[in-house]
């Protein structure tokens, strides 16, 4: 079992009120809630290090298969097990998957504002806030394919009903989170609802997970993709 903190293998804490915390990299100070029981703490801009080659990665990618594009992402040296990341891969996934499957959009633009949105959800949202940072990114994806801004009419209400189904199918599984689980929970919403609201069928598979053995709060068999390779489905 892999631990929680990227310096020192220990696991992490979440405290009730924000602290000021000094990153270990680049030592600059913000308030936070979340640090290592050693005291270790790396701000959001150092833990993603690297994200940037997501936007190169998406623009080579020919696949319609979201899942297949974020597993791709997933398999980066700047995503870990947790964290905010996810974010931005699962808005970047879905906005590659759909303009390949044939969707209308400027992917380089498209790219390039879902990171700078998808970076500013800062990590730990989903039982700080109530809203998972994967579910919202599903948000940002359809804002962007509709050019929605708080002032628009339909694009503001898909925007909108996105993240509620999003967060729907994430809550209904239950705590503690898993950023893998969540994000292919968000992306097999986001799937359904671009193919009723915007008739581009994306490719889906039957997913299982890859990841259980490097998550510590794994809840097992409460997750639809635990072990599904021991009931038959294939992940090829």
């Amino acid at each position: 079992m892999k631990e929680e903190c990227i310096i020192c293998k220990a696991p992490l804490e979440y405290l009730e009120k924000d602290e000021l915390m000094e990153c270990v990299f680049c030592h600059k100070k913000e308030l936070s809630k979340t640090k290592c029981v050693k005291g270790h703490y790396v701000c959001n801009d150092c833990h993603t290090k690297g994200m940037d080659s997501i936007i190169e990665i998406c623009l080579k990618e020919k696949s319609k298969n979201p899942i297949e594009i974020i597993r791709k992402l997933m398999d980066q040296p700047f995503c870990h097990m947790h964290g905010p990341e996810h974010h931005v891969m699962v808005g970047a996934a879905l906005l590659t998957a759909y303009k390949n499957a044939g969707g209308n959009v400027d992917l380089g633009t498209a790219l390039i504002e879902m990171q700078s949105r998808g970076k500013s959800i800062p990590g730990g949202v989903c039982g700080f806030w109530g809203a998972c940072g994967a579910g919202i990114s599903t948000g940002i994806f359809i804002s962007i394919i509709t050019g929605a801004t708080p002032l628009k009419e339909e694009p503001w209400g898909l925007a909108n009903q996105m993240t509620a189904k999003s967060l729907a199918e994430i809550g209904a599984i239950g705590g503690p989170r898993c950023c893998k689980r969540d994000s292919y929970l968000s992306i097999i919403a986001a799937t359904k609802f671009v193919k009723e609201k915007f008739g581009v069928e994306m490719e889906t598979r039957d997913i299982y997970c890859i990841h259980s053995e490097n998550n510590n709060q794994c809840i097992g068999i409460r997750c639809p993709f635990f072990k599904k390779q021991e009931r038959g489905f294939i992940d090829e």
